[in-house]
């Protein structure tokens, strides 16, 4: 069954065909904290511009990448992080995925995720009717 998945499924990690170019167009350049695995083109196909990617662990989302690989990715910066990490401020949080659609997403008061039960009406809202 994980020949099936390496062959047909690309959301849940590497194909064989992205492993056949991984093994002869890519090299290794790192990892994160998630598990995602990040690589870079060993010849560049434009000069001083080479391709980068990441290969998810697990299911493939965007939002898994933290902000210091996604610059790297984006050639915002020119070394990747495990050669020169980002300084940490102190008022920044630990990088979150995008949690929507699961169940860890944020439902607010009132949604119909959380039993829809509203807050009572207190007293300043008058409704509209079409009589006057």
């Amino acid at each position: 069954m994980e020949f099936f998945k390496r062959i047909f499924v690309w959301w849940s990690g590497a194909t064989l065909g992205l492993m056949w170019t991984l093994r002869g167009a890519g090299k290794p350049v790192g990892e994160d904290e998630y598990g995602n695995r990040y690589f870079e083109e060993r010849k560049a196909s434009r000069p001083g511009w080479p391709r980068r990617w990441v290969v998810y662990k697990g299911y493939a989302d965007a939002s898994k990448v933290p902000p210091d690989w996604h610059g790297w990715l984006h050639h915002t910066y020119a070394e990747p992080p495990t050669v020169a990490p980002l300084p940490a401020k102190p008022w920044e949080t630990e990088h979150q995925p995008n949690l929507t659609g699961t169940l860890y997403a944020y439902r607010p008061p009132g949604s119909l995720w959380r039993g829809a039960k509203t807050p009572a009406a207190t007293g300043d809202y008058e409704a509209w009717s079409p009589e006057g």
